[in-house]
């Protein structure tokens, strides 16, 4: 049987030359591939987020100049999501959880002090780009509360909070419907969720955006959980916050009379009794002044700062509850904070790394042993630390998400981890025809209100 391959199709013989030629043409394409990575460098803004290296997946890479960005797995590569913002009139009840049963506090006193975050979130939100007016094509719901600064003021009492928030719900089929996964609610105290006395029959799936991880030391139960919540940033004074309006500036390392400072009332608490005895043991080193809270010597809003910014260590113990506002404060002064609260949470743990720009001490451990290790660090290793949290601190800041970097843009690559393309609760039903139905088979189009909760 004859060859099938003929003279004319053999095919030519591989040389040496040939073998060469070949090596040749893959060392140029290797060559000019990296030429052109190294050319076109990827185009960031305020809502992408780069691919990064293995090292920088998990925490933002401290470089200057270069935009804040969230890993892509888990979050995406670029902020898409749409989040409806209930409206003050469209459900009867929210108007009191806002102003009070009498209408009478304005957003305005809402926005001072540590509650002023339920009412700058609610803001930002109803101008972001993000917002829909569409509530069929949401991904999230916004209830918007200003109960925390409504209690503050006398405008409704615990029972009250509690009887308008289950009212309010009951009207929101979109929350039945989901059974609360996809709804938001800010709690911006210490007494976190536990401010709705009803929140673990209720709330128990929703997203729940508070500073407080922790009440164990008064409650049963935590009402923060890891896995749906988030840990947001108290608020701090704009005046110190807003870029090119700072109230006070930060003192050279030089120039700051105290190693430390703690400035806070004793509330009772070990820790904080504990420090204010060490300051008098060392008060060359350690400043914990009395603070006049009312009267002529009350001390204002700049004279805390001036004082805070005083020290090369600003220390943050445990009051009330775990978390506590020096620690966000201390960055603006340019304080290293020291986190004297072991059961603390802090913000947006998947992109900063507080081993960078913080120390964390065992609580259990107050006393000359902690000077004696503040002491030891030296004035190059602060100032690094103190750079690092220069960068980071405009997420403590509830800036327009305009801006580059901003608290609300943490939040809303946060809130985008928890958006959900399927909803469903132990009281949703679901059809052949894709149809959503309640337990009485009434499809979730002709749901009324009140609509019967958990």
């Amino acid at each position: 049987m004859g060859s099938l391959i003929t003279s004319k199709s053999r095919p030519t013989p591989c040389t040496r030359t040939h073998q060469i030629g070949a090596l040749a043409l893959i060392v140029t394409t290797f060559f000019l591939t990296r030429l052109f990575d190294q050319t076109f460098t990827p185009c960031y803004d305020e809502f992408r987020s780069p691919v990064l290296s293995p090292t920088t997946r998990s925490s933002i890479s401290f470089n200057p100049g270069r935009p804040f960005s969230w890993p892509e797995p888990g979050y995406g590569s670029h902020l898409n999501l749409k989040i409806y913002v209930y409206d003050e009139n469209e459900v009867d009840g929210l108007k009191a959880l806002m102003y009070g049963r009498d209408g009478t506090i304005s957003p305005d006193a809402c926005t001072k002090g540590q509650w002023g975050t339920q009412v700058k979130i609610h803001k930002l939100l109803m101008k972001s780009k993000f917002r829909t007016m569409n509530k069929e094509e949401a991904d999230l719901f916004f209830v918007p509360a200003y109960a925390k600064c409504v209690r503050m003021m006398g405008g409704l009492n615990d029972k009250e909070i509690n009887n308008t928030y289950v009212k309010v719900l009951s009207q929101m089929p979109y929350f039945r419907l989901s059974g609360g996964r996809n709804h938001i609610f800010v709690f911006p105290s210490g007494a976190g969720a536990h401010l709705f006395k009803s929140w673990a029959t209720y709330l128990n799936r929703s997203i729940i955006l508070t500073p407080e991880g922790d009440r164990t030391d008064k409650r049963d139960t935590s009402a923060f959980n890891t896995w749906k919540d988030i840990i947001v940033p108290g608020n701090i004074d704009d005046g110190m916050t807003k870029e090119g309006a700072s109230l006070v500036q930060p003192l050279p390392l030089s120039r700051r009379k105290f190693l430390a400072n703690f400035l806070g009332r004793a509330q009772g608490k070990i820790g904080r009794l504990q420090l204010i005895e060490l300051a008098k043991k060392f008060p060359d080193k350690l400043e914990s002044p009395e603070l006049k809270l009312s009267g002529p010597d009350k001390l204002g809003r700049k004279e805390y700062f001036e004082h805070l910014r005083n020290a090369k260590f600003c220390l943050a113990p445990r009051g009330e509850s775990s978390w506590t506002l020096r620690f966000y404060e201390s960055f603006f002064v340019e304080c290293v904070p020291v986190v004297l609260s072991d059961q603390v949470e802090l913000p947006f743990q998947n992109v900063v790394d507080y081993s960078q720009i913080s120390i964390k001490w065992p609580s259990t451990r107050i006393g000359p042993q902690l000077l004696e290790y503040l002491e030891s660090i030296t004035d190059e290793e602060i100032e690094n630390m103190i750079a690092r949290g220069r960068q980071v601190r405009c997420l403590w800041s509830y800036a327009p998400e305009s801006q580059p970097c901003s608290t609300i843009n943490g939040i809303l690559w946060e809130l985008q981890r928890k958006v959900r393309h399927f909803h469903q609760s132990a009281e949703t039903f679901w059809l052949h025809n894709r149809t959503v139905v309640n337990r009485d088979l009434v499809p979730f189009s002709h749901w009324k209100a009140p609509i019967l909760l958990p």
